[in-house]
């Protein structure tokens, strides 16, 4: 009787819908400006006397703008072809490091366009921050430790739930983070603790009995898997700009600004029950982004202390990019994009067929985006008139109203109505990214992962013609955005 008192108490929750409405019509601008052309070719071969000849090229732009494939349509497929293209005749699906070169003070040893990143240790705290240059973004990490949210009775879990959202809040309030993200990676166990263990109490007595066992200590790992969380929140350094000027400009001041969101960030995850450890080091990213690129020797690295935690050699030797997937040192990687939350009530903990599942190396992120409260309004409003503009010409035309397109309005006025009762907005974006030893295995891993995403009533879609981009994004703790 008990137990169904506390189920009672967890509430349930909806996702709102990816928005499918378009310009006009429900047609998106590309499709509009395909259907544009097709009507211009029309109306010119009326003109000319020639409306046959023109046929080929009027279906040429109603199949660009209306024939889809892999839930888009082929213009919107344009742009992600072209740039493909673009970078296989520069080159630049390949990255082989120059070995020999030593690379500039301060930078990340990363491939592609995270090759911009600049390092900088803030002297007062030890932790590394991360800089975008291009982004203008300043991002630190920290480690979460937490109990199995699964594991805990139902009312455990609704105050949990409760506490996170205030966390989120946080950011929604302080006007000054760019994002959050919350990082969860699925790791083999390197039989570290066992062997910290032993280190500790282990009897080394120099029997035969004792040398075994710690010979097989030491050859204990990768035995079973262990899951590692981080949270990352990056500072918007153009939005702070009167901020960092006021304490001192440059680095500096950014790192002085970031050190209050810092400080709040972790009285708010202290007081969601989370335990959050020391914010991480330049050797601890460093482990990270080796074994993110190769997770071989990540077990060795973890168990050996002070080697492979150098920021200047932490990246790839060498990345392979091909259309639907990502070839690093030693393993291949797919990244999926969650597509769309559940569309019905769930509880909170329908995420746990997804990142439970054993068997399968994998790297699951939520990228938090929080909107101010203002330009929040803003964008309710816009979007509240265009849905009523859209409702307007459809029954001017007879067109009868799409469900689809009521569910979407209810969610914005359900926006509005949070919005109003002093809740933050913010838009949440998931990757999950799978890892394999070839690329047999790493198909059957991302059938499962998406089985696995179908219990969790999501919807996964694999990013293609952006792998390199979006393996960045999904795998690597820098709050980075695609």
């Amino acid at each position: 009787m008990a137990t169904t008192t506390s189920e009672r108490e967890l509430t349930p929750i909806k996702f709102s819908r990816l928005t499918r409405r378009g310009i006009l019509l429900g047609l998106s601008g590309p499709q509009l400006v395909m259907a544009s052309l097709a009507s211009g070719t029309l109306i010119i071969g009326l003109y000319v006397g020639a409306v046959v000849m023109t046929f080929p090229i009027i279906l040429f732009f109603v199949t660009l703008a209306f024939v889809g494939v892999g839930g888009r349509k082929l213009i919107e497929w344009a742009p992600i072809g072209a740039r493909w293209l673009w970078r296989s005749a520069g080159g630049q699906l390949l990255y082989r490091r120059r070995v020999l070169k030593p690379r500039p003070a301060g930078t990340l040893a990363l491939p592609g366009d995270a090759a911009r990143l600049r390092l900088w240790v803030d002297p007062e705290t030890d932790a590394v921050m991360v800089h975008d240059p291009h982004a203008s973004t300043l991002t630190v990490i920290v480690g979460v430790s937490h109990p199995a949210f699964v594991l805990l009775d139902p009312a455990e879990q609704e105050r949990r739930v409760v506490s996170w959202g205030r966390v989120l809040a946080t950011a929604c309030r302080s006007g000054r983070i760019a994002s959050v993200q919350v990082m969860e990676r699925t790791l083999p166990d390197s039989g570290k603790g066992l062997a910290d263990w032993w280190e500790q109490h282990g009897n080394r007595s120099g029997s035969w009995a004792s040398a075994t066992y710690g010979e097989l200590v030491d050859r204990a790992g990768p035995a079973g898997e262990r899951h590692a969380s981080t949270v990352s929140i990056s500072l918007d350094m153009k939005v702070t700009g009167r901020a960092i000027r006021a304490a001192g400009g440059g680095m500096r001041g950014a790192a002085a600004v970031l050190r209050q969101e810092m400080a709040t960030m972790l009285a708010a995850l202290r007081s969601a029950d989370l335990s959050p450890g020391e914010w991480l080091t330049a050797g601890d990213l460093a482990l990270i982004l080796r074994a993110a690129y190769d997770p071989a020797v990540a077990g060795a690295l973890e168990r050996q202390g002070d080697i492979g935690r150098d920021l200047a050699t932490a990246g790839p030797v060498a990345v392979t990019e091909s259309w639907g997937s990502l070839r690093s040192d030693s393993a291949h990687h797919c990244v999926l994009w969650i597509s769309e939350w559940p569309r019905s009530l769930v509880y909170p903990g329908f995420l746990a067929p997804l990142l439970l599942s054993s068997g399968i190396r994998r790297t699951f992120t939520l990228l938090y985006t929080p909107m101010r409260t203002d330009r929040a309004a803003r964008d309710i409003r816009k979007k509240k008139t265009e849905y009523i503009s859209d409702a307007a010409q459809r029954q001017k035309i007879g067109q009868i109203e799409d469900a689809q397109h009521t569910a979407e309005y209810q969610d914005v006025l359900q926006q509005e109505a949070d919005l109003t009762a002093g809740h933050g907005v913010l838009r949440a974006t998931g990757f999950v990214a799978v890892s394999a030893s070839d690329p047999d295995e790493l198909e059957r891993a991302v059938a499962a992962i998406e089985q696995a995403a179908i219990q969790a009533s999501c919807e996964t879609r694999r990013v293609w013609g952006q792998q390199a981009q979006s393996f960045a994004v999904a795998a690597l703790p820098l709050s980075r955005s695609i």
